[in-house]
């Protein structure tokens, strides 16, 4: 069908009150706001300011009240487990509404927060809907995070309560939970009253008997009592949730999301960009540690009626790269959300696609890609493999939904390889110049968003008004930076190069390191790449690329170093300066997947670093420096 988008990103942009009162028609509200947007309220406005409603309530009561109880809501699969399990939405609302009443007997209540640390299993889902349910302040921290970073931001959130499990399955280990929760308490300065602790049968945690609840008890005596928790009626701008961004350093930024806003803007996103209807299965592959998580596996599809899945297992390895494949062929999923890092690690045990052969993926619509940039020969396999469209999008875990995208609801645009496609309603992009001009086509520049954010993104950091203000509407007065890097082309697609900081200066030339990536990806040995900028005494800045091969690739390693070389000087030119390619097992990664590009540049530059908070596996650090040291320093 043709493309609505022209037409509703112009209805957008000439009436955004008319346009977000609309889509605020789709929620259920208690007190439904008749301001849509206060501009003299907050750090740059506020939205719905005078409407009141229940998070909770448009997740799961609003669906049973209008008779469909008996639909799944949420589907667990745990090949770490060996275990399925399925919730109707009243499943969920009893569930929720029990696990609301305990929260309430520990005395919580509207407005305190709760810090929940937890692996990916339901409760943990029915934690955050409890916390909104009450009209507590949930933030999630991802499960078996180190006890310092923990500590952090129980000292910034100030919860009275940590809702956490004993322990976290990954493959071929148990992460023991509780021994790093008990550590960060003893180390942060504000203290929990209260832990509520889920056992799990795989490594039960002792328990500390003045502060420590057991779930499973505390959730039978309140369901024997007949307690349940009503939804507690909430401002549309106050708080929801509290979620601190990956890798920061010193004290950490705790990104706010408001319910009124958060919303409203989710609900429009389920149709519109990711054309889902109710009843139908969205998988988001992520963690409800980060925000995908938290916007598509615990409150988008349940927003819209959809049926979401929570998936504790990995792409490769849970048991092979099969794995996605027999999750969407089990469960009818029709749409999957997942990184492109997932994607590569697939292409890499499997690139000719073997696994894929023994499933039934008949029911999948598309296929969505964000966390980092998509290299098109990733898109391009996955094309191949799956016969549906594959769409990259960009967003960030402040926004909390698309900044770009191709909105398959509002029939989809032609894919352009490289591009996340155009800026989505709410969002007016510009890319400009050092001297904050717009720029023109395929000129690289800052990406930058006119103010006001729409409604969904954060309204401000925890706590730091004054922070939200430096860290990011300083240093484009009336505009939102996203410290990411790109060009626009002639058609007004955009191009996501990379951080600002992965822009680099050789000898005076800004060259991108994500253009340079795609260069390196195309070559048909390579399963992934990262490209960093690194010191020169002579040009400032030079690139030093580091490459995975993909499974069976047995040609020597120097042989492959040499053609990527050549294909950069081939593609990009000489000014590229691109002398060093090296061969690596593996690259360090956060946990949600995104490559640690500063930290190999740290190992390269001078040899020291710090591990990131969010690291996988801190062994690939060593791995990388080992081998670097003596071409780099021979180099």
């Amino acid at each position: 069908m043709d493309s609505r988008y022209q037409e509703v990103y112009a209805r957008w942009r000439a009436e955004p009150e008319a346009f977000w009162r609309e889509a605020s028609g789709e929620v259920a509200w208690i007190k439904p706001p008749r301001t849509i947007f206060d501009p003299a309220s907050g750090v740059y406005g506020t939205w719905f300011p005078d409407g009141t409603c229940n998070t909770c309530f448009n997740a799961l009561d609003r669906h049973v009240e209008a008779g469909r109880g008996d639909q799944v809501a949420l589907i667990y699969d745990s090949p770490l487990t060996g275990q399925v399990r399925r919730f109707t939405y009243t499943e969920m609302q009893e569930e929720v509404a029990v696990l609301g009443a305990v929260l309430e007997d520990l005395g919580i209540g509207a407005g305190d927060r709760v810090v929940i640390y937890m692996p990916m299993v339901p409760e943990a889902v029915f934690a955050m809907l409890a916390c909104a349910r009450i009209g507590a302040v949930h933030s999630v921290v991802f499960g078996g995070f180190a006890a310092h970073e923990l500590a952090k931001r129980i000292d910034d959130a100030t919860p009275r309560a940590v809702l956490t499990a004993s322990c976290g399955i990954e493959p071929g280990r148990i992460v023991q939970y509780k021994p790093l929760l008990d550590a960060a308490i003893d180390l942060a300065a504000a203290k929990p009253d209260t832990v509520l602790l889920l056992q799990r049968e795989q490594s039960p945690a002792d328990m500390n008997a003045s502060r420590d609840h057991d779930w499973v008890e505390a959730v039978a005596k309140a369901r024997t009592a007949g307690r349940r928790a009503p939804c507690v009626e909430r401002r549309a701008s106050d708080p929801l949730y509290i979620l601190y961004t990956s890798g920061t350093t010193g004290v950490p930024k705790g990104v706010v999301r408001d319910n009124g806003g958060h919303l409203v803007a989710l609900h429009w996103t389920m149709r519109n960009i990711y054309g889902i209807a109710p009843g139908e299965v969205f998988w988001a592959a992520s963690d409800i540690g980060w925000a995908v998580g938290h916007s598509y596996i615990t409150y988008a599809p349940l927003f819209y009626g959809a049926t979401a899945l929570l998936y504790e297992g990995k792409p490769v390895g849970t048991p092979d790269p099969g794995a996605f494949w027999r999750v969407i062929a089990e469960h009818k999923v029709v749409s999957l959300f997942t990184a492109p890092t997932a994607l590569r690690a697939i292409k890499k045990e499997d690139p000719s696609g073997a696994h894929l052969k023994h499933h039934d993926i008949s029911s999948l619509r598309s296929l969505f890609l964000a966390g980092e940039r998509a290299d098109p020969d990733t898109v391009q396999w996955a094309e191949q493999m799956l016969k549906v469209p594959v769409i990259d999008h960009w967003w960030q875990t402040e926004t909390g939904w698309p900044i770009a995208a191709n909105p398959i609801g509002l029939g989809i645009l032609p894919v352009k390889h490289g591009s996340p496609t155009v800026p989505m309603p709410g969002y007016d992009v510009l890319v400009v110049d050092d001297a904050h001009q717009p720029v023109g086509p395929d000129v690289m520049g800052s990406i930058i968003i006119r103010l006001p954010l729409p409604p969904g993104n954060l309204p401000t950091l925890w706590g730091h008004d004054d922070r939200m203000r430096t860290s990011y509407l300083k240093d484009f007065p009336g505009f939102y930076s996203t410290s990411d890097a790109g060009f626009r082309d002639e058609d007004g697609y955009l191009y996501i190069m990379g951080r600002t900081d992965d822009i680099i200066n050789v000898a005076g030339h800004r060259l991108s390191t994500g253009g340079m990536e795609e260069v390196v990806a195309s070559h048909p040995a390579v399963a992934e790449c990262a490209v960093v900028g690194v010191k020169d005494s002579l040009k400032g800045e030079v690139p030093c690329g580091f490459v995975v091969l993909k499974a069976g690739v047995n040609r020597p390693h120097e042989e492959i170093e040499r053609e990527v070389l050549g294909l950069v000087r081939e593609k990009i030119g000489p000014v590229a300066a691109f002398k060093i390619a090296i061969v690596v097992p593996r690259l360090p990664k956060t946990r949600s997947g995104k490559i640690l590009r500063r930290t190999i540049k740290s190992i390269v530059d001078d040899g020291q670093w710090s591990i990131p908070a969010t690291i996988d596996d801190p062994a690939i650090l060593d791995e990388i420096a080992g081998l670097v040291r003596p071409r780099v320093s021979g180099s």
